[in-house]
């Protein structure tokens, strides 16, 4: 392996359209999941908003999302995402399979956080006549935040990986690089690399996710 001869420019920018479609879809997966982990929590059995068949639509979508596995996902919505982004190609056209796959996993994620709290939140908002939006606002999310940082950070990691895989389909990113050069070309020092990195943004992102949560919890 002679790492000399490598493109670090274009390894550079592989690395930055990682980062994006992470951040990126991120942000929406968050945007979308968030609610919807809120809205499962509040349907399901015994909670404010018991409601069997809105519980058992929105689980059952979730449970189907998340079980269909991301290459496939990434094929199969190639219309959608041309619809939505304008192309199936590069960070734009990575970032709706992206957001449409992890978005299910941190609601589920979210849903069970909001689980794991003292059941006396819930009780004690219900007896100062607290509605359902000032209970999820000013009760349980204030009390669930360190465990929904700590989803965040899982999905963000699961995230790389995706934005990895999507360079099957010309994705972009490290996961393109590797493919297109490290496995198609042989050439084992960009494979070496590009796992590098992957590992090491993962590394960061657990390191960070860790200083936040226990930051938090010191709260």
């Amino acid at each position: 392996m002679n790492f000399s001869n490598l493109d670090w420019a274009l390894i550079g920018e592989a690395t930055i359209d990682t980062l994006l479609m992470t951040g990126i879809s991120l942000a929406f997966t968050a945007i979308i999941g968030l609610p919807l982990g809120v809205l499962l929590f509040l349907t399901s059995r015994k909670q404010m908003l018991d409601n069997a068949w809105i519980y058992q639509s929105l689980s059952l979508i979730v449970n189907i999302l998340r079980s269909v596995p991301f290459l496939i996902l990434l094929i199969v919505i190639i219309p959608l995402t041309r619809i939505l982004a304008g192309t199936s190609l590069g960070v734009q056209g990575a970032i709706p399979p992206l957001v449409l796959s992890a978005a299910p996993f941190f609601a589920r994620l979210v849903e069970n956080v909001l689980r794991e709290l003292d059941p006396g939140v819930n009780e004690a908002c219900r007896a100062m006549g607290a509605n359902s939006r000032q209970t999820v606002l000013l009760a349980l999310l204030p009390e669930a935040t360190t465990g929904i940082v700590a989803a965040l950070i899982v999905t963000a990691i699961a995230l790389v990986g995706y934005s990895a895989m999507s360079g099957v389909i010309g994705g972009g990113g490290l996961g393109d690089l590797a493919l297109r050069f490290g496995y198609q070309r042989y050439q084992t020092d960009v494979m070496v690399v590009t796992v590098t990195i992957l590992v090491v943004l993962v590394q960061l992102l657990q390191v960070f996710g860790d200083a936040m949560v226990a930051r938090l919890s010191r709260k």
